[in-house]
């Protein structure tokens, strides 16, 4: 089960990650980077690493929709 506090955690890891990244790995490294990066800052357990992979995995064009934003604004902002 995911709770709040570790959607809140997910979208932190998203928001911090770069946006080139973002953007280049295919959707299984992506997903796995994120899970990654997640579980380095927060012990994950197995269940809830199922539901998480589960969820990013809905999420990926809405996460690459955003880091597109963020690019355009970065790029804007130079």
């Amino acid at each position: 089960m995911i709770t709040t506090k570790m959607m809140q955690q997910l979208w932190a890891v998203i928001e911090s990650t770069n946006v080139g990244i973002l953007l280049q790995f295919d959707d299984v490294a992506l997903v796995q980077l994120l899970l990654q990066k997640l579980n380095n800052k927060h012990e994950v357990d197995i269940q809830a690493d199922t539901s998480l992979n589960t969820y990013i995995t809905s999420k990926l064009p809405l996460i690459r929709d955003t880091a597109e934003s963020r690019f355009s604004f970065e790029a804007e902002n130079h």
